[in-house]
């Protein structure tokens, strides 16, 4: 199939294409991308849209992780060398219907391995805690059930978290990424305390007795202690861009923008100011608006129609903002 771009908005601070992502992807300047984050299709596990271009639209697996493979190699060509890729998903649910049994695939995993076998480096992993009984309430999942505790609990399983997997393309980093004075902001749930800027010299008699931290403890000390924290408890999963505008009843199934906490912690702790974040499927928008929010420059690619409207949308809104 040739290349095409089916509608694109560009201006001085964003770029957003309607497109397929690999192909867009194609016509971006080597190492020229300085962050990526986006949450990928899940496999098979969810319908996003009717379009054969559609990864979640593959027949199994092994076909969805071909197709993958070619957003990959696209990725490693316009990161810059040292810049990080992070992508957020979950262990899949193995249904008795679909897969013969139940239980969980291991797809941060898998996608770990496809990363890696393009050139890129393991670089962390972080945990996002999710609600149990929420899950169990929206999934209606077999090993959630309280009945199935008391019926027979060797079906029990614990909940699913999200994962936050980053990835890095090897080489030196050409404009490093400073944080001078520290950091000076929080995004998530109970902001800790402590003093901004430079923490002032304690007595010297209480400095010996209470040794040297905890004293007057520093705002961005213990700002990276819960950011550095591989597991993140403090995320707001109701702090998302508005959805519902998108829903296309033609084709629409599934839709879950990621928490725009998450989206902000990282572009905080891996890029600069008016550096270039990327996400390939960045739906209606999240990415795209934090990005901007905080200084960057953003370019988003979307392949269902709805989507990038309000991907559009949502970028001009974080710029007005």
């Amino acid at each position: 199939m040739e290349h095409k771009i089916l509608n694109q908005t560009i201006n001085e601070f964003y770029s957003c294409y309607h497109g397929d992502s690999v192909e867009v992807l194609k016509g971006i300047p080597d190492n020229s991308i300085h962050y990526s984050i986006f949450s990928p299709p899940f496999a098979s596990l969810y319908t996003y849209s009717n379009s054969d271009r559609d990864m979640g639209n593959s027949k199994d697996d092994k076909e969805f992780y071909n197709h993958f493979k070619y957003l990959i190699d696209e990725l490693y060509r316009v990161i810059m060398p040292g810049r990080l890729v992070s992508f957020h998903c979950m262990d899949i649910p193995m249904m008795k219907s679909r897969d013969g049994v139940i239980g969980l695939k291991d797809f941060p995993g898998e996608l770990i391995r496809l990363f890696t076998d393009a050139g890129f480096i393991y670089h962390s992993r972080v945990v996002i805690w999710k609600d149990p009984l929420v899950e169990a309430t929206r999934t209606k999942a077999l090993g959630l059930m309280h009945k199935q505790l008391c019926k027979d609990s060797s079906m029990c399983r614990n909940g699913l978290p999200d994962y936050l997997i980053t990835m890095r393309k090897p080489g030196e980093n050409p404009e490093r990424i400073t944080h001078e004075g520290g950091l000076d902001r929080f995004f998530g749930e109970n902001e800790p305390e402590g003093v901004k800027g430079d923490r002032p010299k304690p007595d010297q008699e209480l400095y010996d007795k209470k040794q040297k931290y905890n004293i007057t403890p520093v705002y961005s000390h213990q700002v990276w202690r819960k950011y550095a924290s591989p597991v993140w408890m403090d995320i707001r999963q109701s702090n998302t861009l508005n959805k519902q505008q998108a829903r296309d009843d033609k084709d629409e199934r599934h839709i879950c923008p990621l928490q725009l906490d998450l989206i902000a912690r990282c572009i905080e702790l891996w890029s600069n100011p008016d550096d270039i974040v990327l996400d390939p499927f960045a739906g209606i928008g999240s990415s795209n608006y934090m990005a901007l929010k905080m200084n960057r420059r953003a370019i988003g690619i979307e392949l269902k129609e709805s989507y990038y409207k309000l991907l559009v949308e949502n970028s001009e809104k974080a710029i007005i903002i």
